[in-house]
């Protein structure tokens, strides 16, 4: 099993000033800790399960993974994870290439239908119901699949989405994979099941994350997808680690392997998290090992 590095605070130990130097040194951390993923929130305001106020500090997502691009070399790179509201899809594709490219080929499309009404209604951007979320979450993925395929620069003509050209030069260098956040069972599995390259689930506990893996391979049966084919991935919550419990942790994390989880992701919620991930680092040998 893998682990991955989620940070999504940005109230750091120094104030403001120290917050780039800050996030310099949590890339550094991650990639000799030997960990596989780092990745920040897509949010314009704070959000409460982090335990701070909407008035906290929050960082827009993709400028930040393009600051990290240039302090890291190693680690995949991702937002865990995009609104799909928040950007165009054809915007949004060339935003993921163009970290894609700067980061010599690893970016990765975390994505879901987004859910904060309130950094939507505070900021004028339209918060439609969450059927019509899911409709354009899957159009956003298809079209995010014809940019980034050389062969067709052709048009998409959608429900919600109308594009002339699916023009995307450069192409990314590896094409992004795609991570799609959530457990719903009725669409947001059936999607990872025909657009995924991975999923991501709450580790709230084995039986749960079993039930939803169970569902996730009903799902591809019926579309026709390899299972074995799709990464399985959780973020660690349920309680969230600290460095006084990690390895309690690890031997937590030993009933997710079993049940074919290929990575566990782990949030730091200190004011300094560089310090917090080099605590966490022993960690991914011992993970290593399940």
């Amino acid at each position: 099993m893998e682990l991955g590095f989620h940070v999504p605070i940005f109230d750091i130990d120094g104030g403001t000033t120290a917050i780039a130097g800050e996030l310099a040194r949590v890339g550094a951390a991650a990639e000799a800790s030997g960990a596989t993923w780092l990745s920040f929130m897509d949010h314009y305001f704070q959000i409460e399960p982090t335990g701070l106020p909407a008035e906290s500090n929050m960082l827009e997502g993709y400028t930040t993974l393009g600051y990290l691009a240039a302090h890291t070399s190693t680690v995949e790179l991702g937002l865990l994870v995009t609104g799909v509201t928040y950007r165009h899809p054809g915007l949004l594709a060339k935003i993921v290439t163009t970290l894609d490219v700067l980061s010599g080929g690893r970016a990765v499309l975390g994505i879901g239908a987004a859910w904060f009404d309130r950094e939507h209604h505070g900021l004028g951007v339209p918060f439609p119901a969450i059927a019509e979320r899911f409709e354009r979450l899957e159009e956003t993925l298809r079209i995010c699949a014809q940019m980034w395929d050389p062969a067709d620069n052709g048009p998409f003509d959608g429900k919600y989405y109308q594009l002339a050209e699916t023009l995307c030069a450069p192409q990314p260098i590896n094409r992004p994979k795609v991570l799609i956040g959530g457990g719903g069972e009725r669409k947001t599995l059936r999607l990872v099941a025909r657009y995924g390259d991975a999923c991501n689930l709450f580790a709230t506990d084995p039986a749960d994350v079993r039930h939803k893996l169970d569902v996730l391979r009903r799902h591809c049966d019926e579309a026709g997808r390899d299972y074995a084919t799709i990464r399985k991935t959780v973020v660690a919550n349920n309680p969230r680690p600290t460095l006084d419990t990690r390895d309690e942790f690890v031997r937590a994390m030993a009933d997710y392997a079993t049940l074919g989880i290929d990575a566990v992701i782990v949030t730091p919620t200190t004011g300094s998290p560089a310090a917090w991930i080099d605590g966490m680092a022993p960690a991914v040998a011992q993970l290593a090992e399940l």
